[in-house]
């Protein structure tokens, strides 16, 4: 429900905090006093299109906040967001000079897409010019829609159909393109094959080319371990023979000088060292072989890897990748090229598609005959007696809306047959039907907050009174507010603001004041006998607001 409107330098409205309850409120107030700038400001914070000429005169930005309750199906949407879902919902929009704006929700700024998200949820606005959109036919199905409560099945045919319309394309762009495809797939399936008879390996260049350099180097390796040992343990002028002479003799002078200590057993870690390396180089020359046939097998790998690796202007080491990316390649061009599988993926969405929108038709079609019955009984107290309105559901092409064309049809007299309603509907009977309309089906809507924007011009007498019953009805499920010129609606709202416009220094302003019960005399009087208000349209006015 919206609690609070605050609003900042907004066309003609300097500054305005209003309050709202529960309910049926009502907003009147002369001609051209700003009635309806309340409703153009609470829709900018929920979306709406915004540019310079929002700001009041000499203003350096129009400011304007909406305050909701927070509804528990929307804590999860602001959640996703990471915006912190409070008890209230602040939604604000500022404008500049230059027409631009900025968006927040709960302080966190946000697009004016994620507003409008928020906004239909929150508030259903209905403009005094509603009855136009009734000509067309979208505008039609859309409230056959909300009247049924029709927005999952909508959005499940909506999906079938994108899914439908994506495999279509896919079909078409493979029988399109299926001999460019084989070429492709041709030449992929040859280099796959090339290098899957190669078979590289991760590592395997690497590890080729140490091997290589050891085999072709075999006696070499083999010679220079044997000449090493020699020096390191032979029988003559060894390194071992050395360090152990210079270990005895250096061992005779300790008992002389204990600082030797240190020195010698540094050697005789010299001489522990050397004959763990004389071990390690005899265990080495006991495993290396000469193998001329192994070194040619090393030789021919290298020159297979390395002529492939040219051919596809690559590096060695990366052809096991390569392979690897060619044969997903591969794989996912012989899937896009399947034409039968993508045939029968087709038919299979079409299918769904077609299931969902029949569910779809089932359900405009049992809510057409509710509709039309409701607003049938309606048309009797609208003085439109003996009248009758019917929805149509036809049959259509297949859309994103469903296979329907939903037309409204009326009779405006009994005994006649119901036409479409663009074609025989007067401007007034189009009105009171608009609101019957309006008033009927924002009964099943979900949303908490319903705007009637003088929806209920062109009525008058006896048809005014019913209007404000209709919407007084309403009030009693959801929070309703009214911008109405009818002091038979007037009366029936549970709370009244008037809107008033003044001169100060030389610019107009526009004051929004909640009315007290005898004030409330005074504007329904006002409303009632025009500018010489009497005793005895007060007392009409009294006797308005007693019933």
């Amino acid at each position: 429900m919206l609690r609070t409107l605050h609003i900042r330098d907004f066309v003609i409205v300097d500054q305005a905090d209003i309050h709202f309850g529960p309910g049926f409120t009502v907003f009147s107030g002369e001609t051209g006093a700003g009635k309806s700038i309340l409703i153009d400001a609470l829709a900018l914070t929920l979306g709406g299109r915004a540019d310079a000429g929002v700001l009041r005169e000499g203003a350096a930005r129009a400011d304007v906040s909406a305050v909701f309750d927070t509804p528990d199906h929307l804590r999860a949407w602001l959640a996703d967001r990471e915006i912190e879902a409070e008890d209230e919902l602040v939604l604000r929009r500022v404008v500049d000079p230059q027409g631009r704006s900025r968006g927040f929700i709960n302080g966190v700024p946000a697009t004016v897409a994620q507003l409008r998200e928020l906004g239909d949820s929150l508030v259903d606005i209905h403009g005094q010019h509603a009855h136009q959109s009734l000509m067309r036919a979208d505008a039609q199905r859309d409230l056959l829609d909300t009247h049924g409560g029709h927005g999952e099945l909508r959005g499940t045919v909506a999906q079938a159909w994108k899914t439908w319309r994506e495999r279509v394309k896919q079909l078409e762009a493979a029988e399109r393109d299926s001999a460019s495809r084989e070429a492709e797939r041709e030449r992929l399936a040859w280099q796959a094959g090339e290098l899957e008879r190669l078979a590289p390996q991760p590592g395997e260049w690497e590890a080729l080319q140490t091997e290589h350099s050891r085999l072709s180097h075999a006696q070499s390796l083999l010679d220079g371990a044997a000449q090493a040992i020699e020096a390191l343990d032979g029988e003559e002028d060894s390194a071992s023979n050395r360090v152990n002479a210079a270990l005895h003799l250096l061992q005779q002078q300790l008992r002389h000088d204990p600082a030797l200590r240190g020195v010698c057993e540094e050697l005789e870690s010299a001489s522990i060292a050397i004959t763990e390396a004389v071990s390690d180089l005899n265990n080495y020359v006991s495993k290396v072989e000469l193998d001329p046939a192994r070194l040619a097998q090393a030789e021919q790998r290298l020159s297979d890897v390395f002529e492939t690796a040219r051919k596809f202007k690559a590096e060695p080491e990366t052809l096991p990748q390569l392979s690897a990316n060619l044969r997903q390649q591969l794989d996912a061009l012989q899937a896009a090229g399947d034409v039968d599988a993508l045939r029968k993926q087709t038919e299979a969405a079409q299918a769904d598609y077609a299931k969902a929108a029949a569910k779809l038709t089932a359900a405009r079609r049992k809510t057409a005959k509710d509709l039309g019955k409701l607003v049938t009984q309606a048309m009797q107290t609208l003085a439109m007696q003996g009248g009758r309105f019917e929805v149509d559901v036809g049959a259509g092409a297949p859309s994103a809306q469903g296979d329907d064309i939903v037309e409204f049809q009326v009779a405006g007299h009994a005994g006649v047959t119901p036409r479409p309603l663009a074609k025989v509907a007067s401007g007034g009977e189009l009105s009171r039907i608009s609101l019957a309309l309006s008033v009927i089906a924002s009964s099943a809507a979900r949303v908490p907050t319903l705007i009637f924007d003088e929806v209920d011009s062109g009525v008058g007498g006896a048809v005014a009174e019913v209007v404000g019953r209709l919407l007084g009805e309403l009030g009693q499920r959801h929070q309703v507010l009214c911008v109405t010129h009818l002091p038979q609606v007037a009366a029936r709202g549970g709370a009244h603001y008037r809107v008033s416009k003044a001169e100060s220094k030389g610019t107009t302003q526009s004051r929004i004041t909640e009315l007290a019960a005898s004030d409330r005399v005074e504007e329904i009087a006002r409303m009632l006998g025009g500018i010489r208000i009497t005793d005895t349209t007060r007392k009409h006015a009294r006797e308005m607001l007693a019933n």
